[in-house]
C-alpha cells in the first residue's frame, strides 16, 4: 500500500478538521505521548489474564450494585406505597375518650367549647374529615364531619352572660337542651411509644413557623432537590476526622424518611436507604406535601408520660394553644427542639432552649423572614410555656389496660399498623381530677408515713396508690390511676393483687342479710339491728395455730348491733356473723360478685386477709351500687376499621347477684359508716353529699370504696414491696377518694347525687341502736332510720320487753374440726390487745352453719317440746331422786 493510500493517522485537527499525524512538530494537534502509552499500558493490562480478572471483577460488582439499587429502590417505593395508600397517616390507630357534652345553663364560652374541639381534631378549616367550627361573638357553629364519632346534625350553640343560652339545630331550627361533643383524642398511636399526635394540614402551618422550621433545618427546601450533596460530604469528613458517626446534614425530606420508614441509627447503610427513600418520596408528593408529613411525624420531645409528635400536638402541650396562634419567639421555640428534643427540652433546660430559640430567631432575620422589631421584641421575650401538671388528663395506665384488652379481642389485628378508630370510657375531667387527688392527697399520706419511726435516719420510701371509678350502672371505667408516677414506675397497682381488708366485710353482711330471702338452718332470719357481741375469741382450725383476731383500736365492745358492727368495721362480729351463715355461703357470693378464687372459707376471711385487686373490688362493689346487679368493667365502648366499619360495639355485661330489697338493706349500712362510722370524717373535709362506702385497713393496706348514685370509686394506698403501712384507710385511701370525689361532683352529670333506690318490699323503721329493738321513749336517746325487707323489720320495742339481748353464742355447741385437706392459712394477725384468758375458743369449719345463734329481735324463738305428764312411779323416783 502506498503512503497515499494509507488512513491518516493521530486525530483530526479541532481547527482544520484534518488529521494529524501524530509525529513530531510544534506540538498543535498531537496527541500526548503519555496519554498513548497509558492507553496501551491498560490495553496490555486488560488482556493480561490478571487484568481479565479485575475487569470481570468489577463489571461483577458493577452489576450488583445496580441490581441491589434497583432491589432496594424498588422494595421502599413499594413501602411508600403502601404507607401513602389512602393518604399519609392511615397507619395510625386513634385512641378516643368518651364524648362530652354541653347543656344549656352550662356556665362555659365559645372559646372554651372550641379548646375542646380542637382537642378531639376539630379545627376551622371546612375540609376537615373529623369536623370544624365557626366561632362568632355569641355563638359557635358546630359541623360534624364524615369521620366523627356521632351521626348528628350540625349546631349553632347560642351564649349570653357567658352561659349557654340556647342550643339550636342548623338544619330545621328546633331547639335542644344538650349537644354531644366529639370524643377526644388520648392517644395516636397503639403502641409502648405513647405518642400523642395532632394533625394539620399545609393550609394550617402559619408562616411564622413554616419559616422558623426552614430557617433551623432546610431553608432551600422549597428550591433544591430532594438532599444536600456539599452537606452530605461535609458531615461524612467530619465524622471522619472526629472518628465518630453523628452528623446529619439531612434535608426535610430525609428527615421525614427517617422519622416514618426507618430507625434513628445513623449508620452507612440507614443513610442509604434514607436516600432512596427520599428520592421515591420527591418523584411521588409536592414540596407542601413532604413538609406537611415532616410537620405532623416530627419527635417533639415529651410532656407527661406521652411523646409528642408534630407540632400540631406541640403548640398544645408546650403552650396551650392552636398552631395558627403561635408567635414568633413561641415557633422558634419549637423549631430549635428540632435539633434535639430533650436536650432542649423548655421544662428542664429553660436557659439553653432559650439560648437555642434566639439562634433560630437570628437566622429568620438573616433570611429576611422577620424584622428587626420583630426580632428585637422576641429575642427579649421570656421563654414562657404552660404552667402546672404535665397533661393531668393523661391515662397511661388506662391506655395500658385497653392496648392489652384490644391485644384479647382482636389477636390477629395489629392496630399498629391499622388506622383504627377506638373510642373508650374515659372521661378526660374525671381522668384529670383522678391524677389531680392522687397527687394532692397522697401528700397528706407522705407526711404521716414520715412521722413513723422506721424512717428514722433512712431513706424515705413513697407509699403508692392506685384509683379507679366507673359508672356503676355500665361498668364503663371512667378514671384510672396505676401509680403516682408512670415515668419512674410502670407497674398498674390497679391490677396488683393485696388483702382487701375491711372493705371485704360488706359481702359478710350481705350474706347474713339475704337470710331474709333464704334463711339460715333453724329459720334464722339476720338484720341490720341483729345483735352480735364483740369480745376476745379464738378460732381453732386443725393443724394450725390457734388463730386470735383483734380489733383495730385494741379493745372490745359487748353486744351492738350488726349495723354498728359494719359502721366502726369491728373485726370479731364480722367473723362470727360469717361463721353463723356460714363461712362457703360467704365465700360463693364473692365469687358471683366477681372476687378471684383467692378467697377461702376460714375465719380470716371475713376481715379480708385474702387478696384481690382494685379492679376486682370496683367490679365486685357494682353489686351495691347498682341495686344488687353486678356489672362487669369495661375500657372499651367502640372501635371502627378504616373504612368506618365497626369491629366492636360494647355492651354492658350484667348479672342479678344480690335481690334488690337485701342490697338496699345493705346500703343503708354502708351509709351509715359515712355518716357515723369510720369515714365520716369526710364531712370534715367538706364532702356532704349523699354517699355510701367502707374503709379497708391490713397491716400493709389502706382501702376506701364508696359510690354515689352515679359514680364508684375505689381507692387503694400501700408499699410495692408490701412492707407495713400502718395507716388505717381512713386516713390514707380516704382523703384521696375526698379530693376525687369533691372535684367530680363539681361535673353537671355527677353533680346533686340522688339517694339510693328504695325498691318496693322495703320498710323503713326507727330502731334504738343499742337494742335492735323499735325505739320508744323509755329507750337511750340513740336512735337511726333504718331499712328492713318487709316481714323482717323488728315488733318489738325497746324499754317494754318486746325482745331479748341474751346471746345465745356462749351456749351455741363449737363446730367440728376443720378437715386437713381444707386447711388455709388464715392471713397475719390484727394489731390489738392479747386475748384475755377467759376469751372464747371456737372450733371453725367452713360452712358452719346455725352452730352459733345471734340474737335476733326478729325472729320468735322456736318454742320449747311440750312436756308429757308425770305418772305416778314418775313421781315416786322424783322424790327419792
Amino acid at each position: 500500500m502506498s503512503t497515499q493510500d494509507r488512513p491518516p493517522q493521530g486525530s483530526p485537527d479541532r481547527r482544520t478538521g484534518n488529521w494529524s499525524t501524530g509525529q513530531k512538530g510544534n506540538g498543535r494537534g498531537s496527541a500526548p505521548k503519555g496519554r498513548v502509552a497509558k492507553a496501551r499500558g491498560l490495553a496490555r493490562f486488560f488482556a493480561h489474564p490478571i487484568g481479565k480478572i479485575f475487569l470481570t471483577l468489577l463489571i461483577l460488582a458493577i452489576l450488583t450494585g445496580a441490581g441491589a439499587f434497583i432491589y432496594y429502590y424498588a422494595k421502599y417505593a413499594k413501602l411508600i406505597d403502601e404507607r401513602l395508600k389512602g393518604g399519609p397517616y392511615t397507619a395510625t390507630s386513634r385512641i378516643y375518650a368518651a364524648p362530652g357534652s354541653v347543656a344549656v345553663g352550662d356556665a362555659i364560652t365559645p372559646a372554651e367549647i372550641a379548646t375542646e374541639l380542637r382537642h378531639a381534631s376539630y379545627n376551622e378549616n371546612k375540609k376537615n374529615t373529623t369536623g370544624y367550627y365557626v366561632i362568632k361573638p355569641d355563638s359557635i357553629d358546630i359541623f360534624p364531619g364524615a369521620e366523627s364519632y356521632f351521626d348528628q346534625e350540625a349546631e349553632a350553640i347560642h351564649f349570653s352572660h357567658n352561659k349557654i343560652d340556647r342550643i339550636i339545630s342548623l338544619r330545621d331550627n328546633t331547639e335542644r337542651s344538650s349537644y354531644q361533643l366529639e370524643p377526644q383524642l388520648v392517644t395516636n398511636l397503639h403502641d409502648k411509644n405513647r405518642e400523642k399526635q395532632r394533625l394539620v394540614r399545609y393550609e394550617d402551618i402559619p408562616p411564622v413557623l413554616r419559616n422558623a422550621i426552614l430557617s433551623a433545618e432546610d431553608k432551600r427546601f422549597f428550591t433544591d432537590p430532594f438532599f444536600d450533596p456539599i452537606g452530605v460530604v461535609r458531615a461524612a469528613w467530619k465524622d471522619v476526622i472526629n472518628r465518630r458517626n453523628e452528623q446529619g446534614a439531612s434535608t426535610l425530606t430525609m428527615q421525614l424518611s427517617r422519622y416514618m420508614f426507618l430507625d434513628l441509627s445513623k449508620t452507612v447503610k440507614r443513610k442509604a436507604a434514607e436516600l432512596m427513600i427520599a428520592l421515591e418520596l420527591e418523584q411521588k408528593l409536592t414540596k407542601e406535601q413532604i413538609f406537611e408529613m415532616y410537620c405532623n411525624q416530627v419527635d417533639l420531645g415529651r410532656r407527661g408520660s406521652f411523646m409528642i409528635r408534630g407540632f400540631g400536638e406541640a403548640s398544645q402541650a408546650y403552650f396551650g394553644k392552636d398552631i395558627k396562634s403561635l408567635n414568633a419567639q413561641e415557633a422558634a421555640t419549637l423549631a430549635a427542639m428540632l435539633k434535639s428534643a430533650s436536650y432542649y427540652n423548655p421544662y428542664r433546660f429553660a436557659a439553653r432552649t432559650k439560648e437555642r430559640r434566639n439562634a433560630v430567631l437570628a437566622l429568620m432575620r438573616e433570611n429576611k423572614f422577620i424584622d428587626d422589631r420583630t426580632y428585637g421584641v422576641a429575642v427579649e421575650s421570656p421563654l414562657q410555656v404552660v404552667v402546672g401538671q404535665a397533661e393531668s388528663s393523661d391515662a397511661p395506665n388506662f391506655v395500658d389496660l385497653v392496648n392489652e384488652d384490644l391485644d384479647k379481642r382482636f389477636p390477629n389485628t395489629d392496630f399498629q399498623r391499622e388506622s383504627a378508630r377506638i373510642y373508650t370510657t374515659l372521661d378526660i375531667d374525671l381522668q384529670r381530677f383522678a391524677n389531680e387527688a392522687v397527687s394532692e392527697g397522697m401528700k397528706e399520706v407522705d407526711a404521716i408515713a414520715r412521722k413513723q419511726k422506721r424512717f428514722k435516719g433512712v431513706p424515705f420510701v413513697e407509699p403508692q396508690c392506685a384509683l379507679i371509678a366507673l359508672d356503676p350502672h355500665t361498668g364503663e371505667i371512667k378514671a384510672l390511676v396505676g401509680g403516682r408516677n408512670y415515668g419512674v414506675s410502670q407497674l398498674n397497682r390497679v391490677n396488683a393483687e393485696r388483702p382487701t381488708g375491711s372493705i371485704f366485710k360488706p359481702f359478710v353482711y350481705a350474706t347474713a342479710l339475704n337470710t331474709a330471702l333464704e334463711p339460715a338452718p333453724g329459720g334464722m332470719v339476720l338484720t341490720q339491728a341483729s345483735i352480735v357481741r364483740d369480745e376476745p375469741t379464738t378460732w381453732l382450725v386443725e393443724g394450725q395455730e390457734p388463730y386470735t383476731p383483734r380489733n383495730f383500736e385494741k379493745t372490745f365492745e359487748g353486744d351492738m348491733t350488726y349495723r354498728y358492727a359494719m359502721a366502726h368495721s369491728i373485726n370479731i362480729p364480722a367473723i362470727k356473723v360469717a361463721e353463723l351463715v356460714g363461712f362457703d355461703k360467704v365465700v360463693n357470693f364473692a365469687h358471683a360478685a366477681g372476687i378471684n378464687d383467692n378467697v377461702k372459707a376460714t375465719p380470716a376471711m371475713a376481715i379480708g386477709s385474702y387478696d384481690a385487686t382494685p379492679l376486682e373490688m370496683a367490679g365486685a362493689y357494682t353489686v351495691f351500687a347498682n341495686a344488687g346487679v353486678r356489672v362487669q368493667p369495661s375500657f372499651l365502648s367502640l372501635v371502627k376499621e378504616p373504612g368506618g366499619k365497626v369491629m366492636l360495639d360494647q355492651k354492658p355485661e350484667k348479672k342479678a347477684v344480690l335481690d334488690p330489697r337485701v342490697n338496699a338493706e345493705l346500703v343503708d349500712m354502708l351509709q351509715e359508716v359515712m355518716r357515723s362510722g369510720t369515714a365520716a370524717g369526710v364531712h370534715g373535709r367538706g364532702f356532704n353529699v349523699i354517699a355510701a362506702g367502707k374503709t379497708g385497713t391490713d397491716p400493709t393496706n389502706g382501702w376506701f370504696a364508696g359510690f354515689t348514685s352515679d359514680l364508684l370509686c375505689i381507692v387503694w394506698v400501700g408499699f410495692d414491696d408490701n412492707r407495713p403501712l400502718e395507716i388505717e384507710g381512713a386516713h390514707s385511701a380516704l382523703p384521696v377518694w375526698t379530693d376525687f370525689m369533691k372535684r367530680a361532683i363539681t361535673l353537671r352529670q355527677y353533680a346533686n347525687p340522688k339517694p339510693f333506690d328504695a325498691p318496693d318490699g322495703v320498710v323503713t323503721v326507727t330502731i334504738d341502736s343499742q337494742t335492735g329493738l323499735r325505739a320508744s321513749p323509755s329507750c337511750s336517746s340513740k336512735t337511726s332510720e333504718e331499712i328492713f325487707v318487709a316481714g323482717t323489720e323488728p315488733t318489738g320495742y325497746c324499754g317494754k320487753g318486746g325482745g331479748t339481748t341474751v346471746s345465745a353464742w356462749d351456749t351455741a355447741p363449737s363446730a367440728e374440726p376443720i378437715n386437713r385437706a381444707q386447711t388455709y392459712v388464715p392471713g397475719p394477725p390484727r394489731r390489738g390487745a392479747d386475748t384475755p384468758a377467759t376469751a372464747q375458743v371456737r372450733r371453725a369449719a367452713p360452712g358452719t352453719t346455725g352452730r352459733t345463734v345471734a340474737n335476733n329481735p326478729t325472729v320468735t324463738q322456736a318454742p320449747e317440746p311440750e312436756q308429757k305428764k308425770k305418772g305416778f312411779f314418775a313421781h315416786i323416783k322424783d322424790i327419792f331422786r
